[in-house]
């Protein structure tokens, strides 16, 4: 009797109007960038059912009945982009003190037209390293529950540092702002492990700590170490105790140097690292994230959106040294990710990147590689990154060949996203 009613319980689920047959969706065009293998793939033909890459083949395999086809005729198709630094709540014309003429949740707004941006610019994933009350975490509730669109959020919560640092919000502002909570600031070991502890219950994936200095910050140096490396031990070891990763903005060689010693996963900006940071990353795995576009829009556009004289003085001295940075440590085999700071430029415009990492070092393919599979495994994800069975179904396509000219990538001209097409190509 048991075995009857579970087979009449199958047959009817599978006759009811609820039991909703598999979604298949067929991509194919002239050419695809394997992330993968390193090569470009001629008729390339991939099926997405219910959101998963199932097969990935060549134009005219066989595929199951009644799938729906997209053909992008003869455009380059590659893996959804990933951003491993970005602040979608963050608009870089409310820059210095303007941020304070809004409410509060203002930046929760703005995060809903920069995820917008993103996405259709071909980044389906994001790491957004930073925001206040925890305006990271609800834009990505909001784009999973389907109430926005937007990329898939690895948040951060708020980015964790010292009294007075770069991760102090109060650091510009007079001492009568003391009294106002600040639940990113620590001074002790034991301090930044209950503050590890609060983003990850407010629903942070990742742990940003600032190790030294920044630039848009007023009163500090760039350069000047300020968490110290029992604080930053404290930090990792919580963070990877609890399954979560941490990343150090980080400037200044000496800060740069202990976040390595004490496990950071990844170093933002990198700015003055040297050949001793190179062999520690190499020696402990650790991947660099160095944002080598935004120097030019904040040189060009800083003055006009408010940013502060102090941020322009220290930008023209860590731009150019960046930069030179980022040659010699792709040449020293750092392991490298694609991370813009988008927020300190206006969201969406983060393929402009591609051309500079170009210019200062790699191929076309590496550029490319560092915004899919590498950033994918430094996230330690394998359902992004790549167009693999088993992957996310998410895909752009441009027009050209991006290996000849990355450019290309800063006109998308289509977007899927888990096997939903996002933006589709002009006609």
């Amino acid at each position: 009797m048991h075995r009857l009613s579970a087979l009449l319980g199958a047959t009817m689920l599978a006759l009811s109007p609820l039991a909703a047959e598999a979604r298949t969706v067929v991509v194919t065009a002239a050419h695809m960038i394997d992330v993968l293998s390193g090569r470009r793939v001629d008729d390339a033909q991939v099926v997405v059912t219910d959101g998963r890459i199932t097969a990935v083949g060549r134009r005219g395999d066989a595929v199951p009945t009644g799938a729906e086809r997209i053909d992008l005729g003869a455009r380059t198709l590659l893996p959804g982009l990933i951003d491993m630094h970005v602040h979608l709540t963050s608009d870089p014309r409310l820059s210095g003190y303007r941020g304070l003429e809004f409410t509060d949740n203002f930046a929760t707004v703005v995060g809903v037209a920069n995820a917008r941006k993103t996405l259709d610019a071909g980044f389906t994933t994001v790491r957004n390293v930073g925001s206040g009350n925890y305006d990271d975490v609800a834009l990505k509730q909001g784009i999973e529950g389907g109430y926005v669109p937007g990329p898939r959020i690895v948040p951060a919560g708020y980015a964790l540092g010292a009294t007075g640092g770069h991760c102090d919000a109060t650091e510009a502002l007079p001492p009568s702002f003391a009294a106002v909570p600040n639940p990113s600031v620590a001074d002790t070991p034991d301090g930044y492990r209950k503050l590890v502890r609060m983003m990850r219950k407010y629903g942070a994936e990742v742990i940003k700590i600032c190790a030294t200095g920044g630039v848009l910050s007023k009163r500090d140096s760039p350069g000047a170490q300020q968490m110290s490396y029992p604080e930053m031990k404290a930090v990792t070891d919580e963070a990877h105790m609890l399954g979560m990763r941490v990343a150090a903005h980080a400037h200044g060689t000496a800060g740069i140097n202990d976040a390595l010693r004490a496990g950071v996963d990844t170093i933002e900006h990198a700015s003055l690292a040297d050949q001793e940071s190179f062999k520690l990353a190499r020696e402990h795995g650790a991947w660099f994230s160095m944002d080598i576009y935004n120097d030019d829009y904040i040189l060009a556009e800083g003055a006009k959106n408010g940013a502060f004289p102090e941020s322009l003085e220290k930008e023209k001295v860590i731009g150019r040294k960046q930069r030179e940075t980022f040659r010699a440590a792709h040449a020293a085999g750092v392991k490298m990710v694609f991370g813009t700071d988008g927020g300190v430029y206006p969201n969406g415009d983060n393929a402009r990147q591609f051309a500079k990492m170009v210019e200062w070092g790699m191929t076309p393919m590496q550029a490319i590689q560092a915004a899919t599979k590498n950033a994918a495994e430094a996230l330690n994800r394998s359902d992004v990154g790549a167009i693999a069975p088993g992957r996310y179904g998410d895909l752009i396509a441009v027009d050209g060949d991006p290996l000849s000219d990355v450019r290309t990538l800063e006109h998308v001209a289509f977007v899927m996203k888990g096997g939903e097409v996002e933006r589709a190509p002009a006609r």
